[in-house]
């Protein structure tokens, strides 16, 4: 028996629409639940108080610096790293072993659960080079779980560009450096600020990883060998613990804002930068 073409388009269509509805409905009760609970306990004073009674009382505002300290450190090391890879492997090498070594090691930290990484970050940076539960330990280890994600939308962006305008390029006389800097980079900014966005809100909910090499001190940080404590970590231990459900849910509430602005900013930017270049 043959379906009419029509009919199974109306059905894939039905499908897909189905699918999609599903997939924004979970999203939008995990955002309700969260907000329900946590959005009536925000306040001024719970922004920018300091907790108090190991987080039953008081507020956030150490956590909300290390969510900030801790992904920006780890972004300014990894965002070279990264990139200066994808030039690399895009513009450097042609399709050869070391380069098939290369994707294949970032694929296998791409899929490496986030408590091996805070397993390796304790063992290497906080025991071993003696930097202790810090801020730079915390920074450091987040740089290897960003690497993938830098690395392969920057090369994906880089693809992109068309080879015609390196072309065009090279006739005028210009170096493959002056190539990248001027002609390949600038195309392909809006992929790489996409990358690099989705790497900050993946550091900025990371709790395994964290928990391991950053402590989770409530005290303010004086240097980058302070320990500190994130809101993800923050939330974490207030909800195993059971010390506080309301500033728990409070805590959940202002980090998932935390990430719907970074998502809403790197989908602005790279619109931003896509009608600039179509102009």
């Amino acid at each position: 028996m043959t379906v009419h073409p029509r009919y199974t388009q109306t059905i894939a269509i039905f499908v897909l629409t189905l699918l999609t509805v599903l997939t924004l409905a979970v999203l939008v009760f995990i955002i309700v639940f969260v907000f329900g609970k946590g959005l009536p306990y925000i306040s001024y004073d719970f922004l920018f108080a300091k907790p108090e009674d190991m987080g039953r009382s008081g507020g956030i505002f150490p956590t909300l610096i290390g969510t900030v300290i801790l992904p920006l450190f780890a972004i300014i090391i990894a965002t070279p790293l990264g990139v200066g890879t994808a030039v690399y492997l895009t513009e450097y090498t042609r399709e050869n072993r070391i380069t098939r070594i290369i994707r294949f090691g970032a694929d296998c930290l791409a899929g490496i659960p986030s408590i091996i990484f805070g397993l390796f970050g304790f063992i290497f940076f906080v025991t071993t080079l003696r930097m202790g539960w810090s801020i730079m330990s915390g920074s450091l280890t987040l740089v290897f779980m960003i690497l993938p994600t830098i690395i392969r939308t920057s090369e994906e962006a880089i693809k992109a560009v068309p080879y015609s305008y390196r072309e065009v390029s090279f006739s005028l006389g210009a170096t493959l450096w002056q190539t990248v800097r001027k002609v390949v980079l600038p195309n392909a900014l809006p992929g790489i600020v996409t990358g690099i966005m989705l790497s900050i809100g993946r550091s900025i909910g990371e709790t395994a990883a964290v928990i391991f090499t950053a402590g989770s001190s409530l005290r303010m940080p004086h240097s980058i060998f302070d320990s500190i404590r994130t809101m993800s970590v923050h939330f974490y231990i207030l909800a195993r613990e059971g010390i506080s459900n309301k500033n728990a849910y409070a805590t959940a509430a202002v980090l998932i804002i935390s990430i719907l602005i970074i998502n809403l900013i790197s989908y602005w930017m790279m619109n931003m930068f896509i009608a600039k270049k179509t102009k």
